[in-house]
Parts: structure tokens; C-alpha cells; sequence
């Protein structure tokens, strides 16, 4: 079906089956319902005032079917809704596990071999994945229209879901519950990669770079990570005031004033600092809502953002 997502897990053609069935039923009892109606007004109205109103009687056989059909039409919508909940709620045995942290507004993803990213989930094709989520703050959904997949991730316990990839590419993440002033920034992406480039991923020391290579310069990977890692939802860089971080504009070689009492001017080891530890030294009038970034973003990351700030004058 060409007006919905690409179908691209084991789960996705279950759930675009029974989306069909029902709206098939939905619109032949729709236009069956319609067409009695208007025959009925035009066959039984009254032509004259002096027409008499028929004796009002019941049909027990039609009074039965029209309860008997939407009664089964019922059943079946829900035992294919079972069936396919059940699939969708039971972890395979070959299961790869990755732990799933939503907070605002952003997904990190930590994986069994010890790497981390933000808001970039890397899975193997055909392999059983099961999503153990939690948050940090407020309610989220974790939602992925590429495999029908969606559940909400709550703060104090673990949701879950579990899916298998059939297509390799890259599909779009959403939250799907409101979460505040970012919430239609915190999306990421699915990368579906082939088994042989999994293992060459996850053998790599270092995070993967969207877009990145050497024929890129540094701040304009910078650029591309401001977008990706979700730091355009706290940080401007057209320098207004009254953000949820400070501006990025002009950010670079100016005076900061912490909560302490104390101040430092804003070099690259600033810069650093405060991205892998955002609130070691907080900045006078914003609020501790940074997460830290030791261990999501690799040293080149680092640098390509630090770049990136330098030549916002």
C-alpha cells in the first residue's frame, strides 16, 4: 500500500492487514448503511398529508442478522488483533537485547558490547530485537512507522518491544507523546545494516559520523552532528535569549559566570568540558537539564561540534 510507511519488519504487513480489513468493513458497511438509508427515506415517505403512517412492526430475522454479523465481524477483528499482539509481545529466544533511555529530548541506545549512541539505533537485518526502555523525566513514546511498531517509555519501569528488520536503510524515530517545548525535535534514526556491516560496526572503537568524511570540513560536521545528537533543541544559534541552554552565537571566547561565583572564558576545553560534563559548571540562569555526553560522542565529534561553535561569531 503505497499511501502508507515502507513495510519494514516481520510485524509491519500483520499490522497493514488488519488496518485493511477493518477499513474494507468500515467502508462497505459505510456505503451499505448509506444506500438503505436513502432508500428507505425516498420509498417510505409520505407523499400527501393525507397519507397514513404505516403500523410500526419488528422482523425478528432482521433484527437477529444485523446483530449476528457485526457480533462475528467483531470476533474476527479481534482474534487477528490477538494473534498479532501476542507475536508482537513475545521476545524470540535469539533475541538481541539494546537498552533504550528517552529523556528530553533525545534516545540513547546502549548496546550489549558496551557502545553508545544518541538518537541513532543500529540493528542487524533479520535479526530479533528486543527494546528495553526506560526514561529519565516525563512520558515518551518510542515509535518507528517504518515497523509498525510504537510504545510508550515511562519513568520507574521498563517497557518493551520487539521487532525484526527486513529491509536495509535508514527509518525514521518519532515521539509520539508530548514532552514538552522539544518534543518534535527528539526523533533519531534506524540504520538496518547487512550482518557482515553490523559486526564491522560494532568492532569499531568509535561512533559512527552521519555524512562524515574527510573531504568534509570539520565545522561543517559539526553542523550535521548539532542536528543529529539534538542539540538544535536547546542551543540557537541566531543568539535569543531566553532558551533552555544558552545561544551558540558568539558563544566561543566569551566571559561564563557559573551558579559558584566563579567565571572562565569559553575555550575549547570549556567547550569540551561542558559538553561531557554539562553540569559540573552551570551557567548563571539556566537549569540542569543537559545530559552527559562522555561516551556518546567520540573525540572527532567533540572537535567537529567545538569547530562548528568557533565560527558562529
Amino acid at each position: 500500500m503505497t499511501w502508507l510507511p515502507p513495510s519494514a519488519s516481520t510485524f509491519a504487513p500483520n499490522v497493514d492487514f488488519v488496518l485493511m480489513l477493518i477499513t474494507v468493513i468500515s467502508v462497505i458497511s459505510c456505503v451499505l448503511i448509506s444506500f438503505l438509508l436513502i432508500y428507505f427515506v425516498i420509498k417510505y415517505r409520505r407523499k400527501t398529508d393525507d397519507d397514513p403512517t404505516p403500523a410500526i412492526t419488528h422482523d425478528s430475522f432482521l433484527e437477529t442478522l444485523w446483530t449476528i454479523i457485526p457480533t462475528i465481524l467483531c470476533i474476527v477483528i479481534f482474534l487477528y488483533g490477538y494473534v498479532y499482539y501476542d507475536e508482537y509481545t513475545t521476545t524470540p529466544k535469539n533475541a538481541y537485547e539494546i537498552n533504550v533511555t528517552g529523556q528530553s529530548w533525545m534516545w540513547t541506545f546502549d548496546y550489549s558490547n558496551g557502545k553508545k549512541t544518541l538518537n541513532e539505533l543500529y540493528v542487524p537485518i533479520n535479526q530479533p530485537i528486543r527494546l528495553v526502555m526506560q526514561s529519565k523525566d516525563v512520558l515518551h513514546s518510542f515509535f518507528v512507522p517504518a515497523f509498525r511498531v510504537k510504545q510508550d517509555v515511562v519513568g520507574g519501569r521498563y517497557t518493551f518491544i520487539n521487532f525484526t528488520a527486513t529491509q536495509e536503510g535508514v527509518f525514521k524515530i518519532y515521539c509520539a507523546e508530548y514532552c514538552g517545548t522539544g518534543h518534535s525535535d527528539m526523533g533519531g534514526k534506524v540504520h538496518v545494516l547487512s550482518k557482515d556491516k553490523y559486526a564491522a560496526w560494532q568492532s569499531d572503537s568509535g561512533s559512527k559520523i552521519v555524512n562524515a568524511s574527510a573531504d568534509i570540513p570539520l565545522d561543517q560536521v559539526g553542523a550535521e552532528l548539532r542536528n543529529s545528537k539534538g542539540c538544535v533543541v536547546c542551543h540557537n544559534i541566531d543568539g535569543a535569549a531566553g532558551g533552555t541552554g544558552p545561544t551558540w552565537k558568539g558563544l566561543f571566547g566569551k566571559k561564563r559566570n557559573f551558579e559558584d561565583g566563579s567565571s572562565t572564558i569559553a575555550d575549547e576545553n570549556y567547550l569540551r568540558e561542558s559538553i561531557e560534563y554539562p553540569t559540573e559548571k552551570m551557567v548563571k540562569g539556566y537549569q540542569p537539564l543537559m545530559p552527559a555526553y562522555k561516551g556518546l560522542l567520540a573525540d572527532y565529534e567533540i572537535t567537529a561540534i567545538i569547530e562548528y561553535i568557533k565560527t558562529l561569531k
